[in-house]
């Protein structure tokens, strides 16, 4: 029976009447629902239509069930005589529920009918979780996913609880007041009181700055110059490029110069660039903006002072320094540890041509990781090219493999010789705040893609880098049984072994799995155990590795229409990339888009209907678990609990993984860098987190010091054109810092407390000074336009709260409908930012931001409306924030 409410005088059916008076915001439809379970349900009509006969609106009841602004804790407000009233007549209570339920089915039936968003689909069963084809051995039993909130993340956020390592010679300083780089920088310009020297103004300086760093070519620049009257009317001292590159090679000093060298190989002579690595880290300690967040000892970091949960996040924090640290300090005590990162990546010049160039660039885990992940930062110095040759001479293609890894390791063994006597003897070095330790240079790190990996382990494509794994078992994954790194001792034997046998020599690293390179470069390095230098790669590892081939197997399990048709409807958001072609047909896919499609891969896979209507809850789980560990993995501070997460995610993977077999998209799973996803923890713990060591900051290095630099050569014997353009671009870099400290007065260093950067979870919410739309739409269009429907009683909530925070709940919905709103029209933004704050800057960024905006015209088009969805994280509920299990 048709219901008319008498308050607008529209006719409803039961459950719509419901909904009606509970959402309305006219007072005379705000009537509670008397649900009074005594009364048959087909009589419960009528005793709200009498309630509306004798309504006061002066006395408006509450309905129990609440409304849109939550439920109600009525016996606070009024206490009820409720016990016992339930049972009188439970038949008629659920008569009235299974009529509700009925009413509910058939909107829903209705509503698909007609407007056709989604087709009925056949309920699926979802097989096993382990079947025949899994790899999986040990404990395949699926736990139930940890939650983050207020759990394993909440003590990131925490300042730690320190453990120093101990003795009071680690660290030591021989010697304070020496004289720092600043200074000796200011002797080699000579004793002047102009700060711009050589350059003899401001203007001068300043002109000499941009040319390089920011202004046209030499030639350009040199055309310039000689337009009539211009260098007389700006008074420089130089009147071409010619005259500026003599007093920047001639008059400031800069960081080591590159040294070229020579070596034959194979019938052909190979070039390479290096420079001093000892200067080059001498140039790192004394750089007056990095001096103060230096460490120069190994700390243990805890989440509390009971020290049960170990913290880790810069190197420093990592359990290699510290044991290494305590091997030093038995053989030289008093030494410092200089942890030296080293870095190589073939990269390409050009388009055509096949120009390609080999750069080695280095770092010191002394400096922060916030601060090494700036290229603009300049923490990482360029310490030499690479001969980039095929040794296409060599017609023997085993022969040239052999060939080309011995030319690898001499040219790197070449540029890594001075660490041999540094790392055990030690060199007396002074630090940006005038103080001299005893440094210790040790190559720590290796920060390399795969095929650099097995290069520079001499081990074989196809197999672990670290641990001697077979090829054909890299699938399986136990969790029970951890993996060893391969024997070093021996590897070192066999090399050695050369000279004495030369002949049993290919047979004895034929045996060992390793490959016959006679002299690899850390052979002699100290405390250096190269299986264990290999760190976690997020970018060609997880992004461009594993991600990759996710994405391609769910493509093949869904098909390219389903999935691009899916990424066309994704809605847009601050942090995401539209891909409004999709993404099957995207070719040379770079890093940065997987981390795009990674963003939205979980929301194209959920409720996708597999090939012959196979369950597809297994292949959403193992996309949820690779997710998890690719975003676990990159945090910024880690504890034992948030790694024992990440080892669950890849369990959960390797648990659920068996679903692309069954679907006979793969055959086995014995992929390197799948395998070496399990090392990724004793990677963390060993040096800090991941983002110590991320080939992404190398890969920008990429255009500054390789791309651009070609790109200002003429394209003959470039690399030689190459190294002369970087060091007067780095002279006047450095000169740009010397001019900034002099003219602060040349203040001395002083050291600054380094907290752990944290998760960053807290945001600042941002809007702009002035409106959008300003005082323009009415309440009305708030409602047709940005379907706030119930703008006016949510700001009559507001403003009741506002004069009375401790209304309760009843009281304050009594008061909302006695309000009157003295305005129709308000003022509008279309945007909220959230805003973060640099750790090492405070410069504030925008990290995400909520888009409210209606459809309008533009030209002879309409761009469409944007609603983002926000989901409000509301602490004062019980709920809280759950994920897809």
């Amino acid at each position: 029976m048709p219901i008319i409410c008498k308050g607008c005088g529209i006719s409803f059916k039961t459950t719509g009447w419901r909904n009606h008076v509970r959402q309305s915001i006219n007072p005379k439809c705000k009537v509670p629902l008397l649900l009074d379970t005594t009364q048959n349900n087909n009589d419960t009509p009528f005793l709200i239509q009498e309630a509306l006969d004798n309504e006061n609106l002066d006395q408006i009841l509450v309905d129990p069930a609440g409304d849109f602004f939550g439920n109600y804790d009525l016996d606070e407000e009024m206490p009820l005589e409720v016990e016992g009233e339930r049972c009188d007549d439970d038949d008629a209570a659920e008569e009235a529920q299974e009529d509700d339920s009925d009413s509910d089915d058939d909107e829903d039936t209705y509503m698909d009918s007609d407007i056709g968003l989604e087709p009925l689909r056949p309920v699926l069963v979802d097989p096993p979780t382990v079947d025949s084809h899994h790899e999986t051995s040990g404990d395949n039993k699926v736990h139930p996913a940890l939650r983050l909130r207020g759990g394993a993340e909440e003590t990131l956020l925490k300042k730690p609880f320190v453990v120093k390592f101990p003795g009071r010679t680690a660290g030591a300083i021989y010697s304070q007041g020496d004289k720092t780089l600043n200074d000796q920088y200011r002797a080699d310009l000579g004793a002047t009181e102009n700060p711009y020297a050589p350059f003899d103004t401001k203007l001068d300086w300043e002109i000499a700055r941009w040319a390089k760093l920011c202004g046209p070519s030499s030639t350009s620049f040199t055309e310039l110059m000689a337009i009539e009257g211009v260098v007389d009317a700006l008074g420089l001292s130089f009147s071409n490029a010619r005259e500026l590159n003599k007093i920047i090679d001639n008059h400031l000093p800069g960081r080591p110069r590159f040294q070229p060298h020579e070596i034959l190989i194979g019938g052909e002579v190979c070039e390479v660039f290096y420079r001093d690595i000892i200067a080059c880290i001498r140039a790192l300690l004394g750089d007056q903006d990095f001096g103060a967040y230096l460490e120069f000892l190994p700390e243990k970091h805890y989440t509390t002072a009971e020290r049960t949960t170990r913290m880790y996040h810069d190197m420093h924090t990592g359990k290699w320094w510290w044991s290494t640290q305590e091997l030093l300090e038995k053989d030289k005590p008093g030494a410092t540890i200089i942890p030296i990162i080293i870095s190589t990546d073939k990269t390409q010049l050009t388009l055509f041509r096949n120009k390609s160039a080999y750069p080695i660039y280095m770092t010191i885990g002394n400096i922060p990781k916030e601060i090494r992940a700036k290229p603009s930062n300049r923490a990482y110095v360029l310490l030499g090219y690479l001969p980039t040759t095929r040794l296409e001479n060599i017609s023997n293609k085993a022969g040239r493999r052999r060939s080309l890894a011995n030319l690898y390791h001499a040219c790197m063994g070449k540029a890594l010789e001075p660490l041999k006597l540094a790392g055990t003897d030690g060199l007396y070095m002074t630090t940006g705040d005038g103080h001299t330790r005893r440094g210790h240079p040790l190559l720590a790190c290796v920060v390399i893609d795969y095929p650099e990996q097995f290069l520079t382990t001499c081990t074989f494509n196809g197999e672990c880098p670290t641990c001697p794994e077979h090829r054909n078992e890299m699938g399986s994954y136990d969790p029970n049984s951890p993996l060893s790194l391969r024997d070093l001792s021996m590897a070192l034997d066999i090399l050695d072994s050369f000279e004495d046998d030369p002949a049993a020599f290919l047979q004895s690293c034929k045996d060992a799995g390793i490959k016959p390179v006679v002299d690899p470069y850390w052979k002699d390095l100290p405390y250096v155990h190269i299986y264990r230098s290999i760190t976690p790669d997020i970018l060609h590892q997880l992004y461009q590795g594993i991600m990759k081939h996710i994405i391609g197997w769910v493509l093949e399990a869904y098909g390219p229409a389903e999935v691009d048709a899916r990424c066309r409807r994704m809605p847009p958001n601050h942090n995401l990339r539209l891909f409004s072609k999709g993404i099957s047909t995207l070719t040379r896919v770079t890093g940065q888009e997987h981390d795009q499609m990674c963003r939205i891969l979980l929301g194209l896979v959920i409720d996708a209907p597999l090939p012959d209507n196979v369950s597809s809850a297994r292949l959403v789980r193992s996309v949820r678990a690779m997710l998890d560990f690719l975003y676990l993995a990159q945090y910024p501070v880690h504890t034992d609990k948030s790694l024992e997460l990440l080892n669950d995610a890849l369990h959960d993977f390797h648990v659920h993984k068996a679903i692309f077999i069954d679907l006979g998209i793969r055959e086995h799973f014995n992929i390197p860098k799948l395998h070496w996803a399990r090392h990724y923890v004793d990677a963390i713990k060993l040096y800090g987190t991941t983002d110590n060591v991320n080939t992404q900051y190398t890969e920008r290095l990429h255009i500054d010091l390789a791309k651009v630099a070609y790109a200002a050569t003429n394209h003959k014997d470039e690399f030689s054109q190459m190294t002369v353009w970087l060091e007067r671009k780095e002279k006047i870099l450095r000169h740009e810092q010397f001019v900034h400290w002099r003219l602060d007065g040349s203040p001395l260093m002083k050291s600054k407390e380094w907290s752990p950067p944290g998760l960053e979870l807290d945001r600042t919410l941002h809007v702009s000074k002035h409106p959008s739309v300003r005082g323009a739409v009415s309440f009305d269009q708030l409602s047709e336009k940005y379907g706030a429907n119930f703008f006016r009683t949510a700001l009559a909530r507001y403003v009741a709260l506002v004069n009375n925070p401790d209304l309760r709940p009843a009281a304050l919905e009594r008061r909302i409908w006695t309000i009157q709103i003295p305005f129709r029209k308000v003022h509008v933004w279309h945007r909220i930012k959230f805003l973060r704050s640099d750790p090492l800057t405070g410069k504030m960024s925008t990290s995400d931001s909520i888009h409210v905006r209606p459809a309008r015209k533009k030209g002879r088009g309409e761009i469409a409306a944007r609603f983002d969805t926000a989901l409000i994280d509301d602490e004062e509920r019980a709920a809280g924030m759950t994920g897809i299990d």
